[in-house]
This record gives C-alpha cells, sequence and structure tokens, in this order.
C-alpha cells in the first residue's frame, strides 16, 4: 500500500493513441480503459436507477436515534417506557392571551378548540393529554365531611359567575405554574407522543407532526389578529424545525458547487475539465443518496451533511486527476494515453487517501448513538462510491475529452515560471527556508506555544449544552423564544430529570418505599440547580392531611395500612401520571434550572449514590427518564467516547501512514501537525462557547481523518527524492514545487465544501462547518510549513532504500524535456 515510485522515469511522449500499448499497466488500468464504454454504460445506468431510488428519500428525526440506546440506563428507560407516558417524548402547547387573562370567555373557547384539535392530531397519546380541557385534570378540598372535588373546568364558562367558579377551581386544583400561567395570562396543554402515527401504524414523521402545530398555530394566531400567540416547545418540534432547515441546506450545497466550480475553474482555467470534476463529485452524490434510500435509511439532521463532505472530497481528488492529465497533454501527449499515465500515477495515492477519509468516518461506528453510526454508515458509503466516480470513472471521461490545450500549455509555461521563483514560485521558495535549522526551530516553538496554549484552554472544554433552550437552534428562533416564554411563566421548568422508582406490583404503595422515594425527593432539592420535584409521596401526605381536616400536622406518610391504601387508590384514580395501574412504577420527577452538564452531573451523582444505598430487591431506584435525565446520559456516553474516539482515530492515521511511508520518524512528521490542529480545534470550541456534543463530537474525527490526505501527498513525493539520493531542501523544494498547489487547492476546496454551514439556520451545523473549515484551512498550513520544519530534525539524511533510482539515471522522450524543471515534474506526476 506504500506510495511511493517503482521507477522515477518518465514516460514517454504518446502524441499518436496508435503507437501506445494497451496491453501495458497493470490488470486494473487495462480492465478500465480497453473496456470505457462498457464502464460509463454501467455507470451511466447504476446513476440513472439510483436517481430513480431519490424518490424514497426520507428526510426525518428520531427521538431515539439520539440517544445512546445499549446504554443501562436508557435501557430502564425503554423496559418502563409504557408506563411513564408524561417522561419522555412530548410536546407542551402554551396559548396567551395578550390583551388580559384567560378569565375570558372568548379566549376560552378559542383554547377549547385549539384543545380539540391538538387533541385528534395523529401521534399524540389522546389518554395522557393533560390541560384544564381535560377531565382528568381535577381539583380537591378538604371539607369538613371529607374531600370534594371535580374537574377544573365547569360546565360553562360564559358568565362572571361560571369564571369565577373556574378560577377558584384553578387555585384548588394547584396547577397555577404547571397549567396555568404565573400571571394567569396563559394556558398549557401537554401531549404525549407515540412512536407511530395512530391512523396510519407507521413511525411518526417529525417533520409532518411540525407542520401540523404549524397550521394550527397560523390558522388560531391570524384568526385572532394578535389577540393570542401560541408558543410550542418539545423534541419533536425542534426536530421539526431542524428538518425545515434540511431543506434550506439544499440551496448551501448549490452554493457550495458554485465556490467549488470558481475554485477549480481558477486552477484550471479549463470549463470542460472543471464541469466533468464537479459532474463526477455530483454522480457520487447521487450514488450516495439512492444508496442509503433503496437500503430504507433516512436522512436526518446530521447525515445530511455528509453529501457535502462527499462532495468536497471528490472535487479536490478530481481535481489532482485533472492536474495530472493536464501536464501530459501539455508536453504533447494524446489525451488517451495522458489518461491512462494518470491514471497509473494517481490510482494507488488517491485509494490510500480515501482509506484515511474512511478511517475518520469509520472510528464514528464505535459511538454508541444511532444517529452518528448513521453518520459514519453514510459517510462510508460516499468514500466507497468515489472510488468509482472519482478515480475511475473521471479518468475515463477525461481520456475522451481531454482538456483545453491552452489551459495544459498555460499549466506549463506556469511551472517554468514558478520553478525561477516568481508568481507562487516565490511562495514554494519561502517555505523551502522551513527546512532550514533557524526556520525550522522557529516553526517549532511556535508550534509548541500554540500547542501550550491549546491545551490550557481546552482543559475548559464542556460536555453537553452551554446555552439555553434548544442549542441546536439559533438563540432567535421562534423555538428558543417560545421555550424562554414558557420558562419565564411558568414554575416547572422543561428541563425534567425523571427517576424511575420500580416495586413488585402494588409495591409502590407501601409505606417503606414511599418513606424512600420521599427521602430521595428532600435530597434532591437541595442539589444546586434543581428548581423542585414531584412524586408520589407528595401526592399521599396531600391526601392523608385532607383527610383529617387539612390538618398541617397530618402531612406526612403513615404507617398504617389502611390509610396509604386508601391515599393510593384516590392516586390512581386522580393521578394516574404520578403511578402505574399496577402500582409498580413511580417517576420522581425532578425540575432543574438548566440542563447545563455540570447540573445534569451533580443530579446524576445524587441518585447513583442513594441507588447505591437504597436499592433492595423489593424496590429499585433507575435511572433515567425525560429531558434531562436522557441528556444526561449522553453526554456520559459523549464523554467517554470523545477520548475513546481520538485514541482510535490516531492509533488508525499512525498505522496507515505507518504502512504508507516505512519509516516512524515520517509518521511523527505526518502525525504531529494533526495533533497540534486537534488541541486547536478543541481550544476553538472553548473561545465559541461550543460543547462537546452529539453533534460536535464528530468533527475532530474527520478532520483528522481527512486531514492527513495533505502529509499523504506531500510527504510521499518528499520521501521519494530523498529515495533517489537529494538532500532535505532539494527534495522538499521539488515536492512543495508541484504539489503545493494541489495541496493549497484540496484545503481551499474542502473548507469551500463546509463553510457555507455556518449560515445553517441549525445552530449545531453552523458550529460544525465552522469548525471543519478551520482544521481543514489548519491542517493545510500545517502540512505545508510543519512537515519541512519536522524533517529537518527528524529526516535531514537521505532515505536509504532497496529500490533507490538514482536521478542521474532518469531518461526523457524528448531533449527539449531534459531540464530541471521537466526532471520535477515527471517525478511528482508519479502522485
Amino acid at each position: 500500500m506504500a506510495i511511493q515510485t517503482e521507477q522515477v522515469d518518465a514516460m514517454p511522449v504518446v502524441s499518436d493513441p496508435k503507437n501506445f500499448d494497451k496491453n501495458s499497466g497493470n490488470l486494473l488500468e487495462r480492465l478500465v480503459f480497453n473496456n470505457r464504454h462498457w464502464l460509463i454504460g454501467i455507470c451511466a445506468l447504476i446513476t440513472i436507477l439510483l436517481a430513480f431510488q431519490l424518490s424514497k428519500l426520507v428526510v426525518n428525526a428520531s427521538f431515539e436515534k439520539m440517544i445512546p440506546q445499549n446504554h443501562p440506563y436508557i435501557k430502564n428507560y425503554f423496559e418502563n417506557k409504557k408506563d411513564l407516558p408524561a417522561a419522555g417524548n412530548n410536546i407542551r402547547v402554551v396559548v396567551e392571551n395578550t390583551e388580559g387573562d384567560i378569565f375570558n370567555t372568548n379566549f376560552l373557547e378559542t383554547t377549547r378548540q385549539i384543545n380539540e384539535e391538538l387533541y385528534l392530531t395523529p401521534g399524540v397519546d389522546r389518554p395522557w393529554v393533560k390541560s384544564i380541557w381535560m377531565a382528568g385534570v381535577r381539583w380537591t378540598e378538604v371539607t369538613e365531611e371529607g374531600f370534594r372535588g371535580g374537574a377544573v373546568m365547569p360546565d360553562s364558562y360564559d358568565t362572571p359567575e361560571s369564571l369565577q367558579k373556574f378560577n377558584s377551581n384553578i387555585r384548588r386544583a394547584g396547577i397555577v405554574g404547571s397549567l396555568v400561567g404565573n400571571n394567569y395570562k396563559s394556558i398549557m396543554i401537554v401531549l404525549p407522543l407515540m412512536d407511530t402515527n395512530n391512523e396510519t401504524g407507521k413511525r411518526l414523521d417529525y417533520g409532518a407532526f411540525s407542520r401540523d402545530l404549524e397550521k394550527i398555530r397560523t390558522k388560531y394566531e391570524s384568526a385572532s389578529q394578535g389577540k393570542i400567540k401560541i408558543h410550542i416547545i418539545g423534541f419533536a418540534k425542534l426536530a421539526g424545525d431542524l428538518i425545515d432547515g434540511l431543506y434550506l441546506m439544499m440551496i448551501y450545497f448549490a452554493v457550495a458547487a458554485v465556490i467549488a466550480a470558481v475554485i477549480i475553474y481558477t486552477f484550471t482555467r479549463c470549463v470542460r475539465s472543471t464541469l466533468l470534476v464537479i459532474f463526477c463529485s455530483l454522480v457520487a452524490v447521487v450514488w450516495q443518496l439512492g444508496i442509503i434510500a433503496t437500503l430504507g435509511y433516512e436522512l436526518d439532521p446530521y447525515s445530511v451533511l455528509v453529501p457535502f463532505l462527499i462532495f468536497a472530497i471528490g472535487v479536490s481528488h478530481g481535481a489532482q486527476k485533472m492536474n495530472g492529465i493536464m501536464q501530459d497533454i501539455g508536453r504533447g501527449t494524446h489525451k488517451t494515453v495522458a489518461a491512462r499515465y494518470t491514471f497509473r500515477r494517481l490510482f494507488l495515492a488517491g485509494a490510500t487517501a480515501l482509506m484515511a477519509d474512511a478511517v475518520g468516518f469509520g472510528v464514528l461506528m464505535l459511538i454508541d448513538i444511532p444517529v452518528i453510526r448513521d453518520l459514519a454508515l453514510t459517510a462510508s458509503f460516499g468514500v466507497a462510491i468515489l472510488i468509482f466516480t472519482n478515480l475511475l470513472l473521471l479518468p475515463v471521461f477525461l481520456s475522451y475529452t481531454g482538456v483545453s490545450p491552452s489551459a495544459a500549455r498555460r499549466a506549463l509555461n506556469e511551472d517554468v515560471v514558478e520553478s525561477r521563483g516568481r508568481g507562487l514560485g516565490s511562495l514554494w521558495n519561502f517555505l523551502d527556508r522551513f527546512t532550514e535549522r533557524t526556520w525550522a526551530i522557529r516553526v517549532i516553538v511556535v508550534s509548541a506555544i500554540l500547542a501550550v496554549i491549546g491545551l490550557v484552554v481546552s482543559s475548559q472544554l464542556k460536555i453537553g449544552d452551554l446555552d439555553a433552550g434548544a442549542p441546536e437552534l439559533r438563540p432567535d428562533s421562534r423555538y428558543n423564544r417560545d421555550n424562554s416564554f414558557i420558562t419565564n411563566n411558568y414554575k416547572l421548568s422543561s428541563d425534567q430529570f425523571v427517576v424511575i422508582v420500580k416495586t413488585p406490583e402494588n409495591g409502590a404503595g407501601t409505606y417503606e418505599t414511599l418513606y424512600e422515594i420521599d427521602r430521595l425527593s428532600n435530597i434532591l432539592r437541595d442539589v444546586p440547580g434543581v428548581q423542585g420535584t414531584t412524586a408520589l409521596s407528595d401526592n399521599i401526605m396531600q391526601t392523608v392531611a385532607g383527610l383529617a381536616e387539612g390538618n398541617p400536622k397530618w402531612l406526612a406518610i403513615p404507617n398504617n395500612a389502611m390509610m396509604l391504601g386508601g391515599a393510593v387508590q384516590w392516586n390512581l384514580t386522580d393521578n394516574p401520571d404520578v403511578v402505574d395501574k399496577a402500582c409498580s412504577i413511580v417517576p420522581v420527577v425532578v425540575y432543574l434550572t438548566d440542563h447545563k452538564a455540570e447540573t445534569l452531573d451533580r443530579v446524576v451523582k445524587v441518585v447513583e449514590q442513594f441507588a447505591a444505598q437504597h436499592n433492595v430487591k423489593e424496590r429499585q431506584f433507575l435511572m433515567a427518564a425525560g429531558s434531562s435525565g436522557i441528556d444526561a446520559v449522553t453526554n456520559i456516553v459523549v464523554k467517554r467516547a470523545n477520548r475513546t474516539m481520538l485514541l482510535y482515530v490516531y492509533a488508525a492515521v499512525t498505522l496507515l501512514c505507518f504502512i504508507t511511508f516505512r519509516n516512524w520518524r515520517a509518521v511523527l512528521v505526518a502525525v504531529i501537525p494533526l495533533m497540534i490542529t486537534s488541541i486547536l480545534c478543541e481550544a476553538l470550541m472553548v473561545a465559541l462557547g461550543i460543547g462537546v456534543k452529539v453533534a460536535t463530537l464528530p468533527v475532530i474525527a474527520l478532520g483528522v481523518g481527512i486531514g492527513v490526505d495533505y502529509a499523504l501527498y506531500l510527504l510521499s513525493v518528499q520521501l521519494d527524492y530523498q529515495r533517489a539520493g537529494l538532500t532535505l531542501t532539494a527534495a522538499y523544494k521539488r515536492a512543495v514545487l508541484f504539489t503545493g498547489k494541489v495541496v493549497a487547492l484540496v484545503g481551499i476546496t474542502l473548507a469551500a465544501g463546509v463553510v457555507t454551514w455556518a449560515w445553517s439556520p441549525i445552530k449545531f451545523q453552523a458550529d460544525m462547518g465552522i469548525l471543519l473549515t478551520f482544521m481543514f484551512l489548519w491542517n493545510m498550513f500545517g502540512a505545508l510549513i510543519m512537515i519541512p520544519a519536522l524533517s529537518h530534525f527528524l529526516l535531514n539524511k537521505p532515505v536509504a532504500d532497496s529500490e533507490t533510482v538514482n536521478m542521474s539515471e532518469v531518461s526523457f522522450a524528448t531533449e527539449e524535456e531534459e531540464s530541471s524543471v521537466e526532471v520535477q515534474k515527471e517525478c511528482s506526476n508519479n502522485y
């Protein structure tokens, strides 16, 4: 797999393809180019078939795919999910009266209609809907005769008396701050969701569900002429907003394609070859998406970014093939022969570089989060496809079309000019200085300082979300503005951490269990970041006190089976969300001030410690449910996977470099710039306020896997010149003279493919775009500057090799091409 030239001799100029031996080259070359029309026909057929499959492509997001399903805490949630309808995936809809309070007949009638439409929306788990309009939301009070109660909403609400009764019922029900706003200007409707659409039986389509909610919002806000506002939060709405953002990303994809085309054309000044490079890269994207659709996979807010990467990688590799063909045609070689020469020189290097890209994607498969594994799988499809579209199909196309003769002549003229130190040659000459001791020391010192500063700053890197609301979206998004309104006007936070208390049937109503639940609730209330808790034990105490004429002395859990039995039965009837029907599952709901990693860590540690001390066979305190409970587990998995992922990706890249270079010093020269870039990327995350989470976890792995391409191309050429007996300075000068453009082109093209993400309405996509752009560009500069500097200390002597070819023995087709420029050109073309 080593990327090297077995010979450094120049390939003869063949202007007439009849004089070329079609049976020359390896088996793959002969198979491809001796059957060019068949290859194009087969690829065209595959493209058409997979293009038709695009109609089956589904854009969706899944609540369950974004959580680590194999973690023990998440398994607890799935095992008890059916008994925890309010502790998982739900939607909160708040209807606000902008011109008064809720005690208005017209406003209440409007909310009743909204409640009915929401109740009938496909995907809603209707028995568990909670609002003032649901019969299950009741008030109770203690009288001399015992308990008295009823539904919060009276039979009528069109008279002052009925509205006054409604007001009284709200207070007696204790729902201010939960289902009614603190200022009595809004009401909340809580909609637990099912995994499937109850009308079609298919998995719930969050995009369609979100659009249904928007239709309801638009309908009633427009009809009220601004008198009411509807605020909606919950995972399904968030997922719907993300899906809407995906369609906008398609526009950015088109912009990225135009930018890439401009960059390639600026480099080549050849329209036909530029269009072919873009076309073959787009074919790779079509194949990738078609295969995804055929296999039944979906595009989600994470995997939708993969086509951008595949396109950018394809363009960068295509540009290298085009550059090789352009140089051969410029020397007079026929386009068909030039295509074969370029294939001969670049296929192995390209395939090895794509393997390095695959390493960055493949490592992500180790992360126990389905959405990340899907991203890795779809990316792996794309990388494999690039071998066909950009390493095989593109050279075949160019063998028919060739490149513009004027562009080929221009490329050769530029090379001559640059070899004399003019134009870009002045830049290449400047880079040569980094092989000198003084400049190399400066680079090493500056790099070391940057690495130390980066390590210090990156030590502050946080795990999880760092912002309030939904960090996946912009702070000024409609969703986050809705979340801010609800947080400011309701006592109970939307950040809920749920501890699952599991007992045998009817075990939840025993004194011992209720006492332990109350003990845990009291401990959690003292944890910083906890607003409050609710559990069955609280309801039992209220019920027992009510049975004792409201005497506060009875506000406790009695060790009396008869009293407890009556209180538990009362809650089974009136409060089914605090205990399941079998009286064996009790959710302890912890309301948090935020879902930052520090807050979640504190709660997790307290619950883990309590469970270790109080779990017995008859009673288990299990984590975790609720949005924040699932966030906490996700943070645990992300924190563990972050370092493990880096270890694996660097181990894989190091192994690949060792196989390629067969020299441990060269491996260090290639890997050290990547490590510094990784450190600086983490420091940049701290500076930008970006935490390590599901969205940003893949970035560093991708940056390392793709970034090593620069070293593979530049260092391989340098080492081959050194094997041929040249000094480090001479070897690097010749290598950078003819690969510097390619390295810069790859870096700029890759960055152009992802920089458009920065304008995405989805914040985590913007974060990924900024970080990847930084890594691609910084890796490029690291390769051009640090490789010569590190080589001065590690590779300063000629590299011994059994296959060393004396440069003086190199022969060329014509005397005119025996200049030193042509010698360098021919040697570098082997890559």
